[in-house]
């Protein structure tokens, strides 16, 4: 209670934690001589101490404030730990003050920073009393005034944080002093402390690195089942596997290390592999995890219901081979009811069924076709009478269909009595003008059996030349054109063709590859012939300026890889020079451009000696691509040239002029194709026509 102090060379102390410590903290002296005491801050302790009467500490209180009064300086009475208080100490603490004049209390919390400044603000106010008189607010009304305020500094200053902090590796320094000018920052540290700034950086940060470690796993979990596809597609590999086997499995496989990684330290989000992100192969251990062992177990589900949907196929097309109910033209609407059960239902879509039927169907309309014209070879006897180049009298017909009505060959396509009536039309006219053409066996023809008998048999002059390839039954055919319009044309040729590729001219069956080329053709993935493809020809796409460059380029740079070599067919290529327009990117053109990039393409085929089509003399407008006529007539245009090539490069000297038989010393067997040394047997082959049906009525006979 003293009021005067000698303080000479005596340290200020802030906390008794100090004491015996004096050289870790900063040391700054009392002011020297006598320091006089202008008033006093009397603490009191609210909270619940152990072994601590609050009673017996409010005399104490009573007793030291009596010895303060007898000063006359001013006094504030400070509630202290009031975060802590007991509810009845501080009413106790405000009773004792209301006992004393003019003692005035102030409810702090030195923890939570709450009215600190507030008590010696209100007395140095007693002590000047020229200052304004501050108001004594009450704890928890302070504390949340407080809360509000720190939550309003802790927002700011994370938004400082996250707008500047954009890496998990940033370091609290280095960020620290980046955000030292920031009023934001400031703010924050004066109400909560540096401490709490950092932690929540770190936090932040914490934050930043569990974002990046799930975009990582987000990207392993969806390259995961890709992963499995390529390396475990046979379910029998894996079906019967523990979890531990699989992996050992996997380990075992040639591109285990394609697509996975196996890390010396794990787990691997733990590790420096989650920041190598060129590094995009899977983790091994992260196959541990709940989340890929779904994945693993769907991989297993999927390939299950695959086969579980290969057996519905499967039984489903067994079905309609032993059903009598299907025949041939029978819609599905009607044979669906007979065929179908519940369990087909559960595994695939009817639209899966109706396809798998109309191939069924296709083989049933196609063998029944093969038995009907069978069964009109063996009644040939009703097509003699009719007159020459005469089109049959209804009362011919109906003569023909009563005599066959009873063959089973004939109900057999009753529901295609339309396509059967066209068969009927289509044999008599091949009795009377047989010819390759109008054979009913097409590809199967005997005078078109021997023209490939005698192209595969015979020595070729030219073995190494490409185009002159025996197996005029394959049409390889390269589609030219940037951005989009080889991909395009390509996809619009597979769709006429059948599921197996296979395109039909001229009621011929030819397997077509196709062979689309979009980027630089001296690249080896571009170029235009491999040790696998020998093009017959190529469609040269173009719908502008720079589209018809690029072909000329591509060209010109594929007629330059063969000069000087023994192959250099590709110089003598086929090509077929078309103005198109890429799918639903028509109609925008101006009539003066279409006229231009026409006058363009008729200039280039003059210069690269090829056809040239565009959409006027096709018949089509501009904005579409060619149709399956102009399709067809230019496959036919490349067979045509093909064959003509190996009339010349595979001809043998001695069968030019057949009729002479001079040279001929091998001839073959048409059956299996095996060399016959007679002179005479190849002479009446070569001379006769074929599939004339034979005198009196019998089969067709060579």
């Amino acid at each position: 209670a003293a009021t005067k102090l000698a303080s000479a060379e005596k340290l200020m102390y802030f906390c008794t934690d100090q004491l015996g410590l004096e050289q870790d903290f900063e040391q700054k002296q009392m002011p020297d001589g006598k320091l006089p005491v202008d008033g006093f801050l009397l603490c009191v302790d609210v909270s619940r101490g152990m072994n601590r009467n609050f009673d017996e500490q409010l005399k104490f209180v009573s007793n030291l404030y009596n010895q303060l009064a007898k000063t006359k300086k001013p006094v504030v009475v400070v509630l202290t730990k009031c975060d802590e208080g007991v509810e009845r100490y501080i009413r106790d603490a405000h009773a004792f003050a209301l006992g004393k004049k003019n003692l005035q209390v102030v409810e702090t919390s030195a923890r939570s920073n709450v009215n600190v400044e507030l008590a010696f603000s209100t007395l140095v106010q007693l002590v000047d009393k020229s200052r304004g008189k501050a108001k004594i607010i009450p704890y928890f009304e302070a504390l949340k005034q407080q809360s509000q305020q720190i939550a309003a500094a802790k927002d700011k200053y994370e938004w400082l944080v996250s707008r500047i902090v954009k890496s998990h590796h940033e370091l609290w320094p280095n960020v620290s002093r980046k955000m030292q000018p920031a009023p934001e920052y400031q703010d924050y540290v004066y109400l909560e402390g540096t401490q709490k700034a950092k932690k929540l950086f770190l936090q932040h940060v914490q934050r930043l690195k569990q974002e990046h470690i799930e975009r990582r796993r987000k990207v392993y979990l969806a390259l995961l089942p890709q992963a499995l596809d390529a390396l475990v597609p046979d379910l029998d590999e894996i079906d019967h596997l523990s979890r531990a086997k699989a992996e050992k499995l996997l380990e075992a496989k040639p591109d285990f290390l394609k697509w996975f990684v196996v890390l010396e330290e794990t787990p691997w989000d733990a590790t420096s592999h989650v920041d190598n992100v060129d590094n995009e192969r899977i983790p091994f251990d992260l196959l541990e995890t709940p989340a890929a062992e779904q994945l693993y177990e769907a991989h297993l589900e999927k390939l299950r219901n695959e086969r579980k949907r290969a057996e519905m196929r499967r039984a489903f097309r067994e079905n309609l081979e032993t059903s009598p109910f299907v025949t041939p033209g029978k819609p599905w609407e009607e044979a669906r009811s007979f065929i179908m059960n519940e369990d087909f239902y559960l595994w695939l879509e009817e639209s899966v069924y109706m396809d798998i039927y109309g191939k069924h169907q296709k083989q049933l309309i196609d063998r029944a076709k093969e038995d009907f014209q069978e069964l009109l070879l063996e009644y040939s006897e009703l097509f003699y009478e009719l007159e020459l180049d005469a089109k049959p009298s209804k009362e011919k017909m109906g003569v023909i269909q009563e005599v066959l009505g009873e063959e089973q060959r004939f109900k057999a396509l009753q529901k295609l009595q339309a396509e059967r009536d066209a068969l009927i039309l289509k044999h008599i006219h091949f009795v009377y003008h047989p010819t390759k053409e109008t054979c009913p066996s097409c590809a199967a023809c005997v005078d078109t059996r021997v023209e490939q008998l005698l192209g595969s048999r015979f020595t070729r002059q030219h073995r190494n030349n490409p185009l002159a390839d025996s197996n005029v039954d394959r049409i390889n055919l390269v589609i030219l054109g940037k951005d989009g319009l080889a991909r395009e044309l390509a996809n619009e040729i597979r769709a006429l063709c059948t599921n197996d590729d296979k395109y039909v001219i001229e009621g011929k069956m030819y397997e077509l590859a196709l062979r689309p080329i979009e980027g630089n053709v001296r690249l080896p993935v571009n170029a235009f012939q491999t040790p696998t493809f020998q093009p017959h020809g190529c469609l040269c796409l173009y719908n502008s300026k720079e589209s018809l460059s690029y072909v000329v380029e591509s060209i010109e740079k594929s007629r330059e890889s063969t000069v000087g070599r023994r192959d250099g067919h590709l110089a003598q290529l086929p090509l077929t020079l078309i103005l198109v327009n890429k799918r639903g990117g028509g109609g925008d053109a101006s009539g003066e451009t279409l006229q231009s990039l026409i006058q363009q393409g008729q200039q280039i085929a003059s210069k690269l000696q090829c056809v040239f089509l565009d959409p006027a003399s096709a018949g089509i407008g501009y904005g579409r691509n060619i149709n399956e006529k102009q399709i067809g007539q230019v496959l036919k245009g490349l067979l045509d040239a093909k064959r003509n090539l190996n009339l010349v490069v595979g001809s043998t000297p001695g069968l030019k002029d057949a009729s002479d038989g001079a040279d001929l010393r091998v001839v073959m067997c048409l059956m299996c194709g095996d060399p016959v040394s007679a002179d005479e047997v190849l002479l009446p082959i070569l001379q006769a026509q074929a599939c004339r049906p034979a005198p009196g009525g019998g089969a067709a006979v060579l």
